[in-house]
Formats: structure tokens, sequence, C-alpha cells
């Protein structure tokens, strides 16, 4: 006859054989992997937003753990999803590399973790897609290795700085740049001239709406052959070669909002609308400019002195206002 205490050890017994059946079930290779991959993310990740931004003004890291809490969000949803049948890839060489080089980098940050993550959140829902941005700076790197598989022109109106990023960038990681030169009155916001450049939203020709224009209203050629005080010429071949999904620009240079501006108005029918990313935005001045040609109506995020514009287009809309 069995006694109590051999039936109870028979019984762990049973318990311990089912349980390690169903672990060896459930902890695949391949569902170790994903899990790994996912941590192993998470941690660069924000090891990353920690270091670019450890310098940052005391006011700028009050946002930090809702910026970090998004995007942690953000790496475990994606996680999520590789566990329920996705793909698992491996991290690119060139998004590895840039997440080191930031880890080790001693850059002073341009801007706060709610910026950055405002601006992330944007390319995280655009990438892989046509991304310009205006300028060159310790976050370009971070810009292109976030629309990895994309395409990320940047024009640099200081060719000096454009040799000097990229001798600094990350070994894995290309970066397109060209130069480019805004007219005299495009490069600044001085308060003498502020008037003046604010007063060109009411004019025909940085509308595109003269009745001499040769060519469709807002379409890119508008930009060469305007009389607009604003237009920049001379662009390079490759800014003519896409239609840009999202536009970046680190300071609200007046000729760079301009022309963002254009570049968005005239992107093709029915291809969506263009997200436009403005950092920097540190006087009124600054502020009126953007919202008076990027157009106050199409404003979907303020973070910071960031702002986030999403531009429909206007191309073959002749009657469409240029504001909403």
């Amino acid at each position: 006859m069995t006694s109590p205490m051999h039936a109870r050890k028979a019984k762990l017994r049973n318990h311990l054989v089912s349980a390690k059946a169903k672990l060896k079930h459930h902890v695949t290779p391949r569902r170790v992997l994903l899990l790994g991959a996912t941590a192993c993310s998470a941690f660069l990740l924000l090891l990353t937003l920690r270091t670019l931004h450890s310098a940052a003004p005391s006011g700028a890291r009050a946002s930090a753990a809702a910026a970090a809490s998004t995007l942690a969000a953000d790496v475990q949803h994606t996680g999520h999803q590789q566990q329920q049948g996705h793909e698992c890839a491996e991290v690119p060489v060139a998004v590895a590399e840039a997440l080191v080089h930031y880890a080790t980098s001693n850059a002073t940050p341009l801007q706060t973790e709610a910026e950055a993550g405002a601006a992330a959140r944007v390319l995280s829902r655009r990438a892989p897609c046509n991304l310009l941005v205006f300028g060159l700076g310790p976050g370009s790197a971070l810009w292109a290795a976030l629309n990895h598989g994309g395409r990320t022109l940047f024009l640099e109106a200081d060719a000096a700085r454009i040799a000097s990023v990229r001798a600094a960038r990350p070994a894995g990681l290309d970066l397109e740049a060209h130069p480019i030169a805004y007219q005299q009155h495009a490069t600044a916001l001085a308060d003498d001239g502020a008037d003046e450049l604010l007063a060109l939203r009411d004019s025909p020709d940085c509308t595109g709406a003269a009745a001499s224009s040769p060519t469709k209203p807002l379409s890119p050629d508008h930009l060469e052959r305007s009389a607009c005080k604003l237009a920049t010429r001379g662009l390079p071949a490759a800014f003519y070669e896409a239609e840009w999904d999202v536009i970046m620009m680190d300071t609200p240079v007046p000729g760079a909002i301009y022309t963002a501006g254009v570049a968005a108005r005239a992107r093709r029918p029915g291809a969506g609308e263009t997200d436009v990313l403005v950092h920097g935005v540190d006087s009124t001045t600054e502020e009126s400019f953007s919202r008076e040609f990027l157009c106050e109506g199409y404003i979907k995020e303020e973070a910071g002195r960031l702002r986030h514009f999403a531009i429909p287009s206007h191309r073959d809309k002749e009657t469409m206002p240029f504001c909403p």
C-alpha cells in the first residue's frame, strides 16, 4: 500500500515533468532570440537617449521620463509583434554603429528628450521614407539611422561642416550631403528685417500665385524661377529626384522654411501629407515666420522648441489657399 508521503512525491514528479514539457514547447530558440533582440534594442535606445541629452538643461530633463517611456513602449510593442509571428531581422550595421556612436559621444545636445522624441515618432511612422534635412549637426547620424532603408538627403550652407560631420560619422553610415546657398535676405530673422520678411507672405511671387509664373503654382521649378527673395536657387539635382515624405530643419532659417513649404505643396496629388519638423524655434519672430509660411492651420504637434506641421499637396489645385 502506497504511503501518503510516496503519493505526494509521485504527484510532485508528475507536475515537474508536465512543467518541463510545457517550457520546452514555449521556449524555442526563435523566441529566445526574439526576446533577446527586443531587450537589446530597448536597452540601446534608452542608453542613446540618455547619453544624447545628459547635458541638457534641468528643465529639459523634466520631460525625459515621459519621452523615454513612450519610446520604450514603442520598442516593447515592436517586440510583441515579432513574437506574434513577424520575421526577426538582425539590427542593421549602420543602425548599430549609430547607437554606439551616440552612446560614446560627448556632443552637446541641440534638442530635449521631448523634442527628439516627437521627431523620432514621426520617423518611426513614416520610415523607410524620403527624408530631407536642412542642416548638419550632432543629430544627423541619428536621423539617417532612424530612416534606415529609406533615402536621407542633407542640405547644408556651410561646406566645411559637411566635411567635418562626414569625418566624425559612424563608419557604416553614409551621409548624402550637398552644399546650398540661400539668398542674402533668407539667412536670418534679425529683428530689424523681420517685418520685411513676414510681409513676403502676401507677395504673389512667394505664394506661387503670380500671373506671370511660367510654371504651375508651387511646383519645384518655382524655386529656380521665382522672384521671391526667400526662394532657394541652385539646389542640387538630388533635391528634385524625390518627393519628400518628411522634411526637417535644425534651425528655422527663412530660406529653409520657405523651401520646405514649396516642396510640401508641390507633392504629387494622392501621395499624402508631408511632415515638416522645425527645430530651434527660440523667438517670437521665428515662431511667426514658421506659422505664416508653413501655416498655423497645419500644425500637428508642439514640443518645446519643435513644431510639427503636416502639409497637404497643393499641386493642380490653383484655387486652394496658401494656408487653410
